[in-house]
């Protein structure tokens, strides 16, 4: 699914206390692509990732979707669009600790209001994927910080979706771990198309990606090449 972003804005506060997030930002990633978004701290990059995912508003510029204008869209068209074609991972997981790895995987499904059963077959084989079958019965507190990681990736493909946006997927990993974090999510996107985007301070994930944008003080200082993060 195509990403199209065109003179993004977007500030916090107001007056003397406004601090500007992000300015005039604009590119397209295409269908398919894996594109890391890098950049220091406070650049913008967890900003715009979550104004690309609809989770935030903003001030001027539009932000498409394939062909959906998703500036104009209110909360519940934003929230389907999320919940069909989009899958999340972050840094701190974000798994319900008092459910299985199989039923964490589950809840978008259950959210959609799949049938129990399916979703139960459907969350089993999204970890067989990932390579966690054998411990779908497990709590979070009982896997590693990788395997929950991996947990989390299954959730964000169980309804296969066509884009998945990562934020810092690998920053409370150790090194192997996030290599194998990153080899599964570059496994998404070229054997099922899927649109991966990701934002990552570390030079290693960023340099597995197809691109890099970076950031700087809340614009695009450099689309494409290598990326020094």
């Amino acid at each position: 699914m195509r990403i199209t972003v065109k003179g993004l804005s977007k500030t916090y506060g107001k007056g003397e206390a406004a601090t500007k997030a992000l300015r005039e930002v604009q590119f397209t990633i295409e269908q398919g692509e894996m594109v890391s978004i890098t950049g220091p701290s406070g650049c913008g990059k967890s900003t715009l990732l979550h104004i690309l995912a609809g989770i935030e508003s903003i001030d001027s510029g539009e932000v498409w979707i394939g062909d959906a204008p998703i500036h104009t869209w209110d909360d519940k068209e934003i929230a389907n669009l999320r919940l069909t074609k989009m899958g999340f991972v972050f840094q701190s997981f974000h798994l319900v600790p008092v459910l299985t790895a199989w039923e964490n995987v589950a809840l978008p499904l259950i959210a959609a209001h799949q049938a129990p059963e399916k979703a139960r077959v459907r969350a089993l084989d999204a970890l067989r994927e990932v390579g966690l079958i054998e411990k779908a019965n497990r709590y979070p507190s009982q896997l590693s910080g990788g395997q929950n990681q991996r947990v989390a990736i299954a959730r964000a493909i169980v309804g296969k979706p066509a884009i998945i946006w990562a934020d810092e997927p690998t920053g409370a990993l150790d090194t192997d771990t996030a290599e194998q974090i990153i080899g599964m999510l570059e496994m998404l996107n070229q054997h099922h198309g899927t649109t991966v985007v990701i934002v990552t301070h570390d030079p290693m994930v960023a340099g597995r990606t197809m691109r890099t944008i970076r950031l700087q003080n809340g614009r695009v200082i450099r689309d494409g090449g290598t990326a020094q993060c």
